[in-house]
C-alpha cells in the first residue's frame, strides 16, 4: 500500500515544488518506487522532473474530469533514469486551471483524486502530491487523498502565521473529509544559520512542534535554485551539493517516519 502525502503551505514561495521534486529524486535513488503528483496549474513539478508539460498525452486535468486512469496518464521521468533517481509523474499543464469549474458540479468533487489513486495503490511505495499555494478545490483534493501533510516552511515569523493557517486547514479536513490525514512533519528548508532569526524561529519550531520538527535542515543553496532550469530535480542536477545531499538525508528520515505513523501531529 502507498503511503501518500501532501507537500503543502498556504504560504507562496516557501520551496513546495522544491521539496516535492527533490524529495521523489531522493527516495528513488534509495530504492523507493514513487508517483509525483502535480496539483498545481503552473505544472512547475513536472518540467522539473524533466517532463515537458506540453507535450503530455493526458495531465491530471483529464484525470479528475475525464476520469481517465493514472496508469494511462502517468509518465517517467526518462531524464533521470541515467542517476538512478527516475520515479513516475502525474503531470499537470494549464488545462488544469480550467478543471475546478467543471469539477464543481461532479459527485464527490472532493475525493476525485482520491478515488483515482486507489488504482495505482500497489505500484508505489510513496506518492507525494504538489499542492498550489492556496486552499482551492484541487488542494482539497489533495489533502483528502493523502495520509499525511509534509509542511515545508522557511524559518521567518511570516511563515509561522502561515502555518496557523494551514493547521487550522488541516483540522477542518480532518474533522470534515478524512479522518486519516494528519501532519507528518515541518522541514525547514533555504535555512541559513548566520541568520540570528531564523535559528531563533527554528528554536521555536522545536520547541512547540518538538520531534514533529523534520531533524533534516534543507539549506539554502544556489544549485537547488539553479537545478529547475535545466529541468532536472538538485539531487540529480548536481549529486554533490549541500542542499541534494541534505533532500536524500531526509528521504531517508522520511522512509523511516513512514514507518512509524505515532510521529505525526494529529489533527
Amino acid at each position: 500500500m502507498a503511503q501518500i502525502f501532501c507537500v503543502a503551505n498556504q504560504k507562496g514561495g516557501v520551496g513546495k515544488t522544491t521539496t516535492s521534486v527533490n524529495l521523489a529524486a531522493g527516495l528513488a535513488k534509495i530504492g523507493q518506487r514513487v508517483l509525483l503528483v502535480d496539483l498545481d496549474p503552473q505544472g512547475n513539478a513536472t518540467m522539473g522532473s524533466g517532463v515537458d508539460k506540453r507535450a503530455l498525452e493526458a495531465s491530471l486535468y483529464e484525470v479528475l474530469v475525464d476520469a481517465t486512469p493514472v496508469a494511462q496518464a502517468r509518465v517517467r521521468a526518462e531524464r533521470l533514469e541515467a542517476s538512478g533517481c527516475a520515479y513516475d509523474v502525474l503531470g499537470a499543464n494549464r488545462e488544469l486551471a480550467g478543471a475546478e469549474l467543471e469539477m464543481v458540479e461532479m459527485e464527490n468533487r472532493e475525493r476525485l483524486l482520491k478515488t483515482a489513486l486507489k488504482a495505482v495503490d500497489a505500484d508505489y511505495d510513496f506518492v507525494l502530491i504538489d499542492c498550489p499555494p492556496s486552499l482551492s478545490l484541487l488542494t482539497l483534493n489533495g489533502l483528502c487523498a493523502a495520509h499525511g501533510v509534509i509542511v515545508p516552511m522557511q524559518c521567518e515569523y511570516f511563515a509561522l502565521e502561515g502555518l496557523t493557517d494551514l493547521v487550522n486547514t488541516i483540522k477542518q479536513v480532518h474533522a470534515n473529509l478524512n479522518k486519516d490525514l494528519k501532519i507528518i512533519g515541518l522541514l525547514r528548508v533555504m535555512f541559513d544559520p548566520r541568520i540570528t532569526l531564523q535559528q531563533q524561529v527554528s528554536e521555536q519550531l522545536k520547541d512547540h512542534f518538538g520531534d514533529k520538527v523534520f531533524n533534516t535542515v534543507i539549506p539554502r543553496n544556489v544549485r537547488l535554485a539553479e537545478a529547475p532550469s535545466y529541468g532536472l530535480p538538485g539531487v540529480v542536477f548536481d549529486p554533490a551539493s549541500k542542499g541534494a545531499q541534505a533532500f536524500v538525508t531526509f528521504a531517508t528520515e522520511m522512509v523511516d517516519r513512514a514507518k512509524n505513523p505515532a510521529n505525526a501531529v494529529t489533527a
